[in-house]
């Protein structure tokens, strides 16, 4: 099922296919000749990287000889900095031919064997959605998606980390919405389980004492399956389509299930037998459908838990509580969450659980997310693998903007860490995973904070906590593996300054992961670590290096002597592979220079955030979590990061009428290229008015408002509720309108 949307193993889905077979011989033929262009690519990168050098030394041999110190310094700079590119140029080209092998050696477990779930007791699994401030209709996508996947005996928790006590009258009728839509969508499954759970009951009543017939049973069964793709059908009211990921819900998950159960339906209409074991598990599954538990839980309501700003403790508070009886302590103003008693007042029960989903609130699971994931956790020889997932995909958004351009980027990602699997170097992407409990006890801290024992699974030193949890699994023992579907996407920031927080905590951290990286290989055997290394190092190094690099060539115009034609050779074969990719995930040739404007637009971003893991080493000050802003508004970019990106284009610029004046055309052809594409950039991305607009706001909050007293900000009427709608349109099915809430 969901074939149109995330079942396609090496492609951006979207277009069905004619038939599985020719869909299966058509990736296959693919995946060869992309194999072949690989190997080739190497070759001929390979090739130009040795006379590239070869030159490049005789020169800077020759400059030796002739005692021409500084100008051996700079070529010997040159061909370092030249080096750490290339470096990113193996890693992708190895990355891209080791997902391309796992492609052709990935067969996806058929239907049969992962429906064998409903044939024995299900490992209890738990989804949490760690949310701050975020969109109702964006969480409730997410919260949707999470409940819909096929696997029994789970449940989902939204955890609420809204500042308490709220802010503003708008930020406490957020908060009261946020709080009342996991039971809103409780009251919705429940209504929608309990025909499926009361038939269930009624067979095995029947199988007990009356005898069963087959062929009723077979009817029974597909008219309870038209039941259920009518009932999720229904549902695509409860969002309005409005959004990319409002989408992706109808057309991805929505529609393709209910698709999937007419065609059981029919299925089972046309069949004129069938064991009993059969007609059994088809009223498990029926029954499990909807049938899953919704609850939230705010852990800055108890002042017992920590309330360190950042999305790691969030997940770390709810994850410690699991599997015990809890009971609230009042002491004047505060509140603590504590063991219970035997005769407790209070009581909080969490369920355990075996297995937990990470789920951000803006990510959107398929729904054979959760069944395919477990199936391989669950396999013999994977014992050890404590974290299962597939890297996300970005939601689809509209063509040429800022959106569509920076998912593109994510896209070829995917790519990159599927083939970081195939080397044993597979990093935790933090939008979604499948996470072994067990594991995550194996990597547990204890520390303090506000007098209170804080119980950390997920190391919060930095805000890509989920780089480091890598390392903290791989040093005990266990691995990571991504699996090679695309199952999983989440939305892209949609305006330049919501990017910009996003990709500043994406740089920020890596280098301060990086020593606890290397003490893990210098530990182990030396070749497999070695290859790890490889890999493992580019990724939390990259940013630093390839942007600080580039700023150095294109700043610092060097010998004419270090110029070669070998080395725009050496880049060649990455370009032409990245735009093949590209086309690979539904994009086109022409958007491979949009992506490379954007690159461009992002260096002082990313180096923003590499001098903040540089100021966080030297200071040992954790640095806030910024998190990505979802509004609706366009976010504003700060001042001091988009006067960065003004100074740079002056800077190359002007570099460029030097380089020309002073005769040195290759360094100001490259320069003239990358001003022209930088100015690209800033024209289409930032745009010249919103620049004005964000700088004139800077320059307001920092001058204009003093003296000026503040206005009152006005509460916001809530949106429309669709689930309110739903509860009328369901009150036949015995559903009330939410008055607890």
């Amino acid at each position: 099922m969901t074939r149109n949307v995330g079942r396609a193993v090496c492609a951006r889905s979207g277009a069905s296919a004619p038939s599985e077979g020719e869909r299966r011989r058509r990736i296959a033929a693919s995946l060869v000749q992309e194999i072949g262009a690989t190997y080739f690519a190497l070759s001929l990168t390979v090739a130009a990287v040795l006379l590239a050098f070869w030159q490049l030394s005789g020169a800077f041999v020759g400059a030796l000889f002739a005692r021409e110190w500084a100008v051996g310094f700079g070529q010997m700079t040159f061909m370092l900095v030249v080096a750490l590119l290339i470096w990113g140029n193996f890693v992708y080209q190895l990355t891209r031919l080791g997902h391309l092998r796992r492609c052709a050696r990935h067969r996806p477990a058929a239907r049969q064997e992962l429906e064998e779930i409903y044939e024995r007791e299900a490992a209890p699994l738990a989804i949490l959605v760690p949310s701050y401030k975020e969109e109702l209709q964006v969480v409730r996508c997410a919260l949707l998606s999470a409940a819909l996947q096929e696997y029994p005996n789970r449940r989902v928790v939204l955890l609420i980390d809204d500042p308490l006590p709220p802010r503003s009258a708008e930020d406490a009728t957020a908060l009261s919405a946020m709080r009342q839509l996991p039971q809103r969508l409780q009251l919705l499954f429940l209504a929608a389980a309990t025909p499926f759970i009361e038939a269930q009951r009624a067979f095995l009543a029947r199988r007990r004492y009356a005898g069963v017939n087959a062929r009723r049973e077979l009817e029974a069964l597909a008219q309870l399956y038209r039941d259920a793709a009518r009932r999720v059908a229904s549902w695509r009211i409860l969002v309005a389509g409005d959004t990319p990921a409002e989408r992706l819900l109808i057309q991805g998950v929505l529609a393709p299930l209910a698709e999937s159960h007419r065609r059981r339906a029919a299925e089972l209409e046309s069949m004129s037998d069938c064991s009993l074991q059969r007609l059994a598990s088809e009223y498990r599954r029926l029954a499990s459908l909807y049938a899953v538990s919704f609850t939230s839980f705010e852990r800055k309501r108890y002042d017992n838990l920590s309330h360190a700003p950042n999305k790691a403790m969030n997940l770390n508070s709810y994850l410690a509580l699991l599997g015990g009886r809890f009971e609230v302590i009042s002491r004047g103003h505060t509140r603590r969450l504590v063991p219970a008693g035997r005769y407790a007042a209070s009581l909080i029960s969490v369920p355990a659980a075996d297995f937990v989903i990470t789920l951000d609130a803006d990510s959107i699971l398929m729904p054979e997310y959760a069944l395919r994931l477990m199936h391989r956790m669950c396999l013999p020889g994977n014992e050890r693998v404590a974290v299962a997932q597939t890297p996300y995909t970005s939601i689809p958004a509209p063509r040429g903007s800022l959106e569509y351009v920076a998912g593109a980027t994510t896209d070829v990602q995917y790519l990159i860490h599927q083939g970081f699997t195939a080397y044993g170097a597979t990093f935790w992407v933090g939008a979604n995973a499948l996470l072994r409990v067990s594991a995550l006890h194996d990597i547990r801290t204890c520390g303090r904070e506000q007098g209170n024992t804080i119980v950390r699974y997920i190391q919060d030193r930095t805000v890509i906590e989920d780089t480091e949890s890598t390392i903290d699994l791989i040093e005990r023992g266990w691995t990571l593996q991504n699996y090679p579907e695309r199952l999983a996407f989440s939305a892209t920031p949609p305006d330049f300054g919501a990017l910009l927080i996003q990709r500043r905590r994406w740089a920020n951290g890596g280098l301060i992961i990086l020593p606890k990286l290397l003490r893990h290989v210098l530990r182990g055997p030396r070749w497999p670590r070695l290859v790890e290394a490889y890999f493992r190092c580019h990724y939390l190094g990259s940013i630093a290096v390839v942007n600080l690099g580039l700023l150095l060539i294109l700043a610092f115009p060097f010998d004419d002597r270090t110029e070669s034609l070998w080395l725009p050779l050496t880049a060649l074969p990455y370009f032409v592979l990245y735009g093949r990719d590209l086309v690979r995930s539904g994009y086109r040739w022409r958007d491979l220079a949009s992506v490379y404007s954007l690159n461009l637009l992002l260096i002082p971003i990313n180096l923003g955030g590499v001098f903040k893991s540089i100021e966080q080493a030297i200071t040992r000050r954790k640095i806030p979590f910024g998190r990505t802003p979802k509004v609706e508004n366009r976010t504003v970019a700060p001042a001091r990061y988009l006067l960065a990106e003004y100074l740079m284009l002056l800077t190359w610029l002007t570099g460029v009428v030097i380089d020309t004046v002073e005769r040195r055309w290759t360094h100001a052809a490259f320069a003239g290229f990358n001003t022209a594409f930088l100015g690209f950039a800033i024209s289409a991305y930032v745009g010249w008015s919103a620049t004005v607009e964000d700088l004139r706001a800077a320059w307001t909050r920092r001058f204009g408002s003093i003296g000026r007293p503040a206005r009152a900000a006005l509460p916001a009427a809530p949106p429309a509720d669709p689930l309110a709608s739903s509860e009328a349109a369901d009150a036949s099915a015995g559903v009330g309108r939410d008055r607890a809430a």
